[in-house]
């Protein structure tokens, strides 16, 4: 393997070797400190245009699953890892992460300062870089990284046509910004019968077949980025029907309510955030994927009421709508990778519906 280097905004280099496609790319970097589930992060399409660093030394130990994937391609964009396990050992994996990276034209570096590259961004905040082979020029290559900017995430991640499934006897109607797979999955393990629609789907559409609830998918990007959504969110807003959104969907029913959203200085990444349920003063440990948040000074209190918050820094994480059949979460209750402690979310989304449907 040859050498490469990840060049950040900053002018920090990081020299490693080439693994994955052998491709430039810019990229936001950020990192995720899962110890496990490496595939279900590569396949999350929130984290689409992003480079992840991941925070665990040891990478690609069990390799490649395909029903442990989160979508049908790998959506991150670069990854950095320090140790990549040259031969997988799982009696379920049917090829090696480094040629999985490969047939998805994605590119990495291995043997990287992961432990420093991830102090720099807790510190400094997610930065853009470019990995490349060539550092000859670095004024030029900064240049080029501060210019980069991702367009149309969810537009680029989003379903292009309307599909069914599951059976059962609850009709969903879920907008996908970018949904994960485990999302449907828990749907479907709850007798629902799941339509997913493109994310610029009308509101007309996503109503034609009369569901008893609404999904408000994840995805990427910055939420005030995502005007349709926005406004068919508002729409559905003002219809009677039970709504719950998850991740991005949390932020788009924010805003589409009047509230703001803020960029993180390094976002949430990984399986590990605790989160209390202040209905029930509960704690739960929560997965994350977000680099933006709702800032709690902007909501309407008329309108919606905090029902979860981060513990580790204080950020909203869970909103529930007032006379409305409507409540968001921050955090990822499907989980994948992560603990499954909020899985009740979606059982209080049914009952929701069944209580709407008396």
């Amino acid at each position: 393997m040859s050498k490469g280097y990840l060049v950040l905004e900053n002018g920090e280099i990081f020299e490693g070797e080439k693994i994955g496609f052998d491709k430039e790319a810019c990229l936001e970097v950020v990192f995720n400190t899962s110890m496990a589930g490496y595939l279900k992060v590569f396949t999350d399409p929130s984290y689409a245009s992003q480079g992840v660093v991941m925070t665990y030394p040891l990478i690609g130990n069990y390799g490649v699953i395909p029903e442990d994937t989160e979508s049908k391609k790998v959506w991150v964009s670069g990854v950095f890892i320090h140790e990549l396990a040259e031969v997988s050992s799982n009696f379920r994996r049917i090829k090696e992460l480094n040629d999985y990276l490969i047939e998805n034209e994605v590119p990495g570096l291995k043997g990287i300062n992961t432990r420093k590259l991830t102090k720099i961004l807790r510190n400094s905040g997610t930065m853009r870089g470019k990995i490349t082979s060539d550092i000859s020029n670095i004024e030029e290559t900064i240049k080029e990284i501060k210019e980069f900017k991702p367009k149309n995430l969810v537009g680029l991640v989003s379903t292009k046509r309307a599909y069914t499934d599951g059976e059962g006897d609850i009709k969903i109607s879920l907008l996908n910004f970018g949904c994960k797979e485990n999302i449907v999955r828990e749907l479907k393990k709850r007798n629902c019968e799941i339509t997913v629609y493109p994310q610029d789907a009308s509101v007309s559409t996503i109503l034609e077949n009369n569901p008893d609830g609404i999904v408000l998918s994840n995805g990427p990007g910055d939420p005030e980025d995502c005007e349709i959504g926005i406004q068919a969110v508002k729409e559905l807003y003002n219809k009677n029907i039970p709504i719950l959104g998850i991740c991005l969907g949390h932020q788009l029913m924010a805003l589409a309510t009047g509230a703001k959203t803020a960029k993180l200085k390094y976002g949430h990444r990984g399986p590990n955030h605790p989160v209390k349920d202040l209905k029930t003063n509960k704690v739960h440990i929560t997965s994350q994927n977000h680099g933006y948040y709702v800032k709690e000074d902007s909501i309407d209190k008329t309108k919606a009421e905090v029902s979860h918050i981060n513990l580790n820094d204080g950020t909203v994480e869970g909103l529930r709508y007032k006379n409305k059949k409507i409540f968001t979460v921050q955090f990822h209750p499907e989980a994948c990778p992560g603990p499954e402690d909020t899985a009740y979310i979606f059982d209080e989304f049914l009952k929701m519906i069944k209580c709407n449907n008396l």
